[in-house]
């Protein structure tokens, strides 16, 4: 006969909108790793529920795909949770430590696939391994910040920005030379206005990202304004 298998939800969690799309592995990733460990531990997946670009110091109950999950936990007989790994249910210590005991007043087992009884030991010791392991985590998160905000910061300083839309100078040159050209045009002894310039390079087909052509502002940015 056999044996019946318990039933479980998997969670999944990606940090950074960067690493969310099809042609990226992160949900891939943890989806095999919490597939094999079910399937080893004699657990069914009734259901998966995904937090996309959620960092993991976020409560647990302001994720949006985690407080669907408990609704449908709430509503049937499954009472198991299955992540990768612990620091994909939750990187900061604080709130692993809080998210876990709130799934444990509800009834709820939460198994990291990587580390199965991280979350099931209560044991002093098993205590302490928690909350080292969720320290260093912690802090690992940190540091990596720290590391890519001062990267940002020298490159700032070396090239004058970092992050945010490119400028019109380095994405369509050509448009933002005209405008300048034009710009010099000196009809009636004066220069021609900033709608003139936007006009003119409407004329030349020259619009903007929305089919439209240029505003003044716009304009002004271009010629440094």
């Amino acid at each position: 006969m056999a044996k019946e298998l318990k039933p479980a939800v998997a969670y999944l969690r990606t940090s950074s909108a960067a690493n969310v799309g099809a042609d990226k592995d992160s949900d891939k990733r943890q989806r095999a790793a919490i597939e094999a460990y079910a399937k080893r531990a004699g657990f069914t997946l009734v259901a998966e529920y995904y937090d996309k670009a959620v960092s993991g110091a976020d409560r647990i109950d302001d994720r949006p795909g985690f407080r669907e999950m408990l609704q449908h936990l709430a509503s049937n007989g499954a009472k198991t949770i299955i992540v990768e790994s612990p620091d994909r249910f939750a990187r900061d210590l604080a709130v692993q430590l809080a998210g876990h005991d709130m799934l444990k007043a509800l009834g709820i087992l939460i198994i990291p696939a990587s580390a199965p009884d991280f979350f099931t030991e209560d044991t002093p010791t098993a205590v302490l391994v928690r909350q080292v392991l969720g320290a260093i985590a912690q802090f690992e998160k940190a540091s990596s910040v720290a590391k890519l905000a001062a990267a940002r910061k020298r490159k700032r300083e070396s090239e004058g920005r970092c992050e945010g839309r490119k400028p019109l100078s380095e994405t369509r040159p050509e448009v933002f030379a005209l405008a300048r050209k034009l710009r010099r045009r000196k009809p009636k002894g004066g220069q021609l206005s900033l709608r003139g310039v936007a006009s003119e390079l409407a004329a030349r087909g020259f619009l903007n990202e929305r089919g439209k052509p240029y505003a003044a502002k716009s304009v002004a940015r271009m010629l440094g304004r």
